[in-house]
């Protein structure tokens, strides 16, 4: 998968999360190449999610 491809996957994700989790912010959404793994790990401390809760999330499982 290359960059384009995370990217677009990603666009899709932040719109899921945005509407299920009110309290994010554009800013704690925004993808920056080589950073994300900060910013997920930056939006899981916001929602108070450990790891994997937060993956389920990601993978849309509740």
């Amino acid at each position: 998968m290359n960059a384009t491809e995370v990217k677009g996957n990603w666009n899709e994700q932040k719109g899921r999360l945005k509407q299920q989790f009110a309290i994010l912010t554009d800013d704690d959404l925004k993808y920056a190449e080589g950073k994300k793994d900060e910013m997920l790990g930056k939006i899981q401390k916001k929602l108070g999610k450990t790891k994997e809760e937060f993956e389920k999330i990601l993978n849309g499982h509740k």
